[in-house]
């Protein structure tokens, strides 16, 4: 059975840190937490999991205060959590069987990364992360901010979740004021850097310095196909804030070029052909979504509802205004079986109700309730 060490960096996160340790000191051998100057009593709590309470003075830099926290583990392998991560009972007994059982040649486990969710608490947004690695110099992170470890050697992707919960405000500026700053310094920024510095453009509605950003990053041949892919998607975002449809069409369409299509564009490209109320065009693209499947070990940002339920949704939509009830009915139950609690689903269910039976013999002179924003 392997050994591992819990290593992770903080700065005032009182009000989760003590349910992240809860739910993960448990699973491992050893807990390295490095303070990067907390105000409140996160120390404190750190103190009551671990004796192995560092200090690492904050440069705006993740990436050296991680590769600190991983200098000071022990064990065979590391994990590394934010705060405001957790690991549910389901995925802690995953998390020991793999301990138990992991291959000792394995350098690089892979785990979901559940990062946003619907009403009800279901993952609406996961990708792979490099979750657990081997205790060895040649995995060091890399970046100022999105730090990251490319993943190298034996590489396992695990059934096994970590699941992202915020707990409060955060500072929404602190990555973009990095990346200004880096910039200010003269910093040649990486390909990858680019790529989430464009993401922060985006993010604080800085559309046009976006795109210029996001262009660099696509038109690069080697930037990783999967970042390539998102940005002609959030560049797509950009160009329709500033009422560009046509260029931001275009900018979804581009992402063909690099891989299969993915439901999430595919979704994205109905949706603009819906709100120009073209039907068709957007029923054939919700079917596209529908018959994409999900390639999450590439390391794509997948988003579940847009291979499934957003499609069906809007399918429902699209059918009921061409007049097609059964069809619209019949994407409505689709979308019913993903998520029967949605508050959507329960909306529109009260719609299809006020239909008669014979379809072929109903003429509507209503208006539907559906939240097409959804």
């Amino acid at each position: 059975m392997c050994t591992i060490t819990l290593a992770m960096i903080i700065k005032n996160e009182e009000t989760v840190l003590e349910r992240c340790l809860q739910c993960a000191s448990p699973l491992v051998d050893e807990v390295v937490i490095v303070d990067t100057g907390s105000s409140d009593r996160s120390v404190e709590i750190a103190k009551q999991f671990t004796d192995r309470v560092y200090s690492f003075a904050w440069i705006d830099d993740f990436a050296a205060a991680r590769n600190y926290a991983f200098s000071l583990a022990q064990m065979d392998y590391i994990l590394w959590l934010d705060a405001d991560d957790i690991i549910t009972p389901e995925n802690q007994q995953k998390f020991l069987d793999l301990k138990q059982n992991l291959n000792p040649q394995t350098d690089i486990v892979m785990m979901k990364y559940h990062v946003g969710f619907d009403a009800q608490g279901n993952p609406t947004f996961s990708y792979y992360r490099e979750r657990l690695i081997r205790n060895s110099e040649k995995f060091r992170w890399e970046g100022a901010v999105h730090e990251a470890i490319t993943p190298s050697g034996v590489i396992h992707y695990a059934d096994i979740a970590i699941t992202h919960q915020k707990c409060g405000p955060h500072d929404s500026d602190r990555n973009l004021r990095i990346f200004e700053k880096l910039l200010r310094e003269g910093k040649q920024l990486s390909l990858r850097e680019q790529y989430y510095y464009a993401r922060e453009l985006y993010y604080h509605k800085q559309y046009e310095a976006a795109i210029q950003r996001f262009n660099d990053c696509i038109a690069h041949k080697e930037t990783w196909i999967e970042n390539r892919i998102d940005a002609c998607h959030l560049r797509s975002d950009c160009y329709n804030a500033l009422g560009d449809r046509h260029q931001a069409l275009c900018s979804l369409l581009e992402s063909f070029v690099y891989d299969v299509p993915r439901a999430e564009i595919c979704c994205a490209i109905a949706m603009l052909f819906l709100q120009e109320n073209n039907l068709d065009l957007a029923i054939y693209w919700y079917e596209e979504a529908r018959a994409c499947t999900p390639n999450e070990t590439s390391g794509a940002f997948v988003q579940p509802d847009c291979y499934n339920f957003i499609p069906n949704l809007q399918l429902s939509i699209c059918y009921d205004r061409k007049q097609e009830y059964e069809k619209a009915l019949a994407a409505h139950q689709r979308a019913a079986a993903c998520k029967p609690n949605h508050p959507l689903i329960q909306k529109n269910a009260a719609y299809f109700q006020t239909l008669p039976i014979a379809y072929k013999y109903f003429v509507t002179t209503c208006d539907t309730v559906y939240d097409e924003e959804s």
